[in-house]
């Protein structure tokens, strides 16, 4: 999926983990097939699991989302994984990597809880309470989505110009157009900054756990409404947005973040992760299906 990707093969993976945590040889190891784009995860035993990443990471960046991954879980209104420790670059395998806990449950999809009350509501109470963590005079990093929406033009055109056999390039470009200038509704506060249907785990309608939470921090209090953009029908979008008293400038704001994150999966991953790339299509029709939407552009 990325250039200059690592591979792993089990038995290095085995290698790598008897090492670095050597009280945990004695349980079995297995491959998890998911459609993440930047780790290779190998469940360990019931009740962990080695995060390797797919394109080299250093042992301090790893120890910072450790931390964010703390602070998230301590956050959250459903399980989060925890981390458990980080392993060092070795020449067998040229990054740092890191063993957290197993959070049970399934993947959320883009079309299958598009009608659900239920997940709107608890998608709706997770953002709330994130947004409720103490901040604690921290801005946003600067580091991806969640500052000035108008800083991804760049990348919003290249993917324009790079989807124009998948989504309705004219359109995506008029609303983009549209959003990118919206202003601020208020200060930074706490986010989950990538909040897709694979990083929230569900049992049937319900949320029972949420994933990825290394990138917890500040950023505009519009970034995780991307959430109802990629999971939901317009009723059930109006149940979050209701839910969460937003207006409607923050609302077409966290659209716009939906935007710019939607266009960069349809075609990056169109060969390479299907499923990913079919989310993204998914959430730019939603977009571009949308009535308010199509009034501002």
């Amino acid at each position: 999926m990325h250039e200059g990707e690592l591979e792993l093969t089990e038995e290095t993976a085995a290698r790598l983990i008897a090492q670095r945590f050597p009280a945990l040889t004695h349980l079995p190891l297995r491959r998890v097939r998911a459609a993440g784009t930047v780790n290779t995860i190998i469940r360990v035993g019931d009740d962990l699991a080695a995060r390797f990443p797919l394109v080299g990471e250093s042992e301090d960046a790893l120890a910072a989302e450790a931390a964010a991954m703390e602070e998230l879980a301590d956050a959250c209104i459903v399980p989060s994984p925890r981390p458990i420790g980080i392993g060092a670059a070795t020449s067998e395998y040229p990054s740092a990597w890191s063993m957290q806990t197993w959070v049970p449950g399934e993947t959320a999809g883009h079309d299958l809880h598009a009608i659900s009350d239920a997940l709107a509501l608890e998608v709706a109470t997770l953002v709330a309470s994130l947004r409720a963590a103490d901040v604690r005079e921290r801005e946003f990093d600067g580091q991806g989505r969640g500052g000035v929406l108008a800083d991804h033009d760049e990348w919003v055109a290249l993917c324009i110009e790079r989807s124009a056999h998948l989504v309705d390039a004219a359109h995506v470009r008029r609303l983009w157009g549209a959003l990118r200038d919206l202003p601020r509704s208020g200060p930074d506060v706490m986010s989950h900054r990538d909040l897709t249907p694979f990083n929230l785990l569900v049992s049937g309608d319900r949320l029972v756990g949420v994933l990825d939470g290394g990138g917890f921090g500040p950023a505009d209090r519009a970034l995780d409404l991307v959430a109802a953009w990629h999971l939901f029908d317009e009723p059930r979008r109006r149940i979050v947005r209701e839910q969460l008293g937003t207006s409607d400038v923050e609302w077409q704001r966290g659209a716009g973040w939906a935007l710019q994150q939607a266009m960069g999966l349809g075609w990056y991953y169109e060969d390479s992760n299907p499923a990913m790339s079919a989310l993204g299509l998914s959430t730019v029709r939603r977009l571009l299906d949308d009535a308010e939407l199509t009034s501002l552009g």
